[in-house]
């Protein structure tokens, strides 16, 4: 799953990286939890420009009751996404791109230690998970947009820590993912694979990440982890 990403640009250099029609107010993010508010770039219907909106960041179909939902959909599996009800018509009709430079996931050292790690790519580019979103109207008729993670098998990076992981999308792809005109997820399936390990890196950051109140660079710091713990982990 992912449960914990990184944005640390800001909105100036996200519509530039993503080549999106208008602006977006955003201030880097170090540690950004499901149901925060976060950038999704969009395909317009009828032109061929991209835009940028906020969303809630846990996808509440348009058929729920109330938005409780949301924090049982922050993850889509790519392989049942386009059959489960709370994702197909987005699969359909309603795919975007989730700007991230980096996702957390955890190895459990004990009972009650977890040690973090962050995935981004080698050179520290910005990337883009594979998302969908959905508008959903509540109780005082306001709309409430939301998005959801596509999540793969892992690559060889990710495995020896977690059995999935978000879906990256080659920059070459967003077109693809992106286009209106495509109706039929299947033909999408493909690009919805683990992201080639060769172009990532890992390392550990420190415990502060663990907690959402933190959200400050320290988060994505690079830490060195006691002898005791690396030789668990990598002997």
């Amino acid at each position: 799953m992912c449960g914990r990403f990184r944005l640390s640009r800001d909105g100036r250099q996200i519509v530039e990286d993503f080549a999106v029609e208008g602006e977006i107010e955003w201030r880097p993010r170090y540690n950004i939890a499901p149901t925060d508010l976060v950038p999704t770039i969009r395909q317009h219907p009828s032109r061929p420009v991209r835009n940028v909106a906020l969303d809630r960041w846990g996808l509440i179909p348009y058929w729920a009751k109330d938005a409780k939902i949301a924090y049982t959909t922050i993850n889509a599996m790519a392989e049942t996404a386009s059959s489960k009800p709370a994702f197909s018509e987005a699969m359909k009709r309603r795919r975007c791109l989730i700007p991230a430079d980096a996702f957390y996931e955890w190895r459990k050292l004990g009972p009650k230690q977890k040690q973090p790690y962050s995935f981004g790519m080698a050179d520290d580019s910005v990337f883009a998970f594979a998302g969908l979103w959905e508008r959903w109207k509540n109780a005082n008729n306001e709309i409430v947009e939301s998005c959801t993670i596509l999540t793969t098998t892992p690559n060889a990076l990710v495995s020896d820590i977690h059995n999935r992981m978000p879906a990256i999308l080659r920059a070459q792809d967003y077109d693809l993912w992106l286009d209106p005109g495509i109706r039929e997820p299947a033909r999408v399936a493909d690009l919805l694979v683990p992201f080639d390990a060769r172009l990532m890196k890992k390392y550990p950051v420190s415990t502060r990440v663990n907690s959402v109140k933190n959200d400050d660079p320290e988060c994505a710091r690079e830490v060195t982890l006691p002898e005791s713990v690396g030789s668990s982990l990598f002997g």
